[in-house]
């Protein structure tokens, strides 16, 4: 496969953006690889700037539900254009689209819109503890919640995928409030919150955790978690900014029954561009600034041509059974990569939830980051590799979700499982 566009673009970045890349997880170092540079696409295909197309598993990390350039989306974007591109002022999209992320996820009575899943978690860990009056935070080993000096600690995603120990720039006093514990462990989670539970502001995790691969909560985590926090005075902060309207159209927390003190969004309510939010019990929402002293701001957050497609994506998700057909899709993706490995001898273990799925090069069961790190990190990145060269775009990380779209069809589906045989079999060699 040519690619030399992209690497000429490559060369070009390195001389003027750090390591070429806006985000450390495109540089493609850890699989031996460079980035694509794209130049378009179209429903579940990227094209790159070599003009080559690819079946794309990552969609944008996430926000990509609906597929590239749905028109819905670029129709609504459209329109706002005519209006303008920004006004750092209030308009009626930022309240239709508050209205709608309101009505699916009851927990949330009051929201407010900021422009990253950063800011979303950020903010409300600034508003957990100016509401509980406490320091101290809880975290779960490889859950990321973006590169707030508070959350780099035991973070997944490009942290794991880059093996940095959290980040020089960060001072110690600024992490001495975070506990990280291992994920899906109720026990230590329990004793600690036991010893230290009164000095706890919040406990945030990703439900369904997608910074470490895949990895889904195990029956009674989700609940001891609501049971320790409601017991000892602390908020519950659900990060669904990459599972929310992801999973289900109420998020993680629709799927299992679980109703946080606040939860963040991103990703998806964006329809595809910038675009973060944290909201909660009116309660809680009601001390940030202008109408209580907890302080927040964002000169472009509600950006309208955001706010228009989010609300175009939301809607198109309201369709009968749209998360049916798309569950099917990933389900049969996830099974058919998992026996492509298996039939040529390779250990694997495949975990989905909804359109998000992870395969993992370990042959134990994938509960926590430890799990994860057991990976064969080299056979993910022949793996990765040679399905880029078959047109499969796959995240560049074995710490890393994929995700499935309504563009994807059968025929997409089957394709990509068509590749994977062939190089696993040549894996095996």
């Amino acid at each position: 496969m040519n690619r030399e566009n992209s690497h000429k673009l490559f060369v070009r970045a390195l001389d003027i953006i750090p390591g070429g890349v806006n985000s450390p997880v495109r540089a493609c170092k850890n699989v031996g690889s460079e980035p694509t540079f794209i130049d378009y696409a179209q429903g579940c295909m990227i094209f790159d700037e070599d003009g080559n197309g690819f079946i794309d598993y990552i969609g944008s990390w996430g926000p990509m539900i609906l597929g590239h350039r749905h028109p819905s989306v670029v129709e609504a974007i459209t329109s706002v254009l005519k209006r303008g591109t920004s006004f750092g002022a209030p308009t009626d999209l930022e309240i239709t689209l508050a209205e709608m992320v309101v009505d699916a996820v009851p927990s949330m009575e009051m929201v407010r819109m900021v422009n990253s899943g950063t800011e979303a978690t950020m903010s409300a860990i600034r508003l957990a503890r100016g509401f509980t009056g406490r320091d101290t935070i809880i975290k779960f080993d490889g859950c990321y919640h973006g590169h707030a000096d508070a959350l780099l600690v035991e973070a997944g995603s490009g942290v794991a995928t880059l093996s940095i120990p959290g980040s020089p720039g960060v001072p110690k006093s600024f992490v001495s409030h975070t506990l990280s514990l291992p994920f899906n462990n109720t026990d230590s989670l329990v004793k600690v919150m036991e010893e230290q539970g009164e000095k706890i502001a919040c406990i945030i995790v990703e439900p369904v955790a997608g910074n470490m691969g895949l990895v889904a909560p195990k029956r009674g985590f989700l609940e001891t978690l609501r049971e320790v926090t409601e017991k000892k005075g602390s908020l519950l902060i659900f990060d669904e900014v990459m599972t929310g309207f992801r999973v289900a159209y109420g998020g993680a927390q629709y799927l299992y029954g679980i109703s946080p003190d606040m939860t963040c969004l991103g990703k998806i309510i964006g329809g595809g561009l910038p675009v973060g939010a944290y909201g909660g019990r009116r309660e809680i929402m009601e001390r940030i600034a202008p109408q209580g002293p907890v302080y927040q701001a964002g000169t472009l957050s509600g950006n309208p041509l955001a706010m228009a497609a989010g609300i175009a994506t939301l809607t198109q998700l309201k369709a009968p059974d749209f998360y049916e057909s798309l569950d099917k899709k990933a389900d049969r993706l996830c099974a058919g990569l998992v026996n492509a490995a298996k039939n040529a001898g390779i250990s694997v273990t495949g975990n989905r939830v909804g359109s998000m799925l992870g395969l993992f090069f370990t042959d134990r069961e994938v509960l926590n980051f430890e799990d994860a790190k057991t990976c064969d990190l080299d056979m993910f990145s022949a793996y990765y590799n040679g399905m880029l060269e078959k047109g499969i775009y796959l995240a560049p990380s074995q710490f890393e979700a994929l995700f499935v779209s309504a563009a994807h069809d059968t025929e997409h589906i089957d394709t990509t499982i068509a590749a994977a045989e062939e190089v696993m079999e040549g894996l095996r060699k």
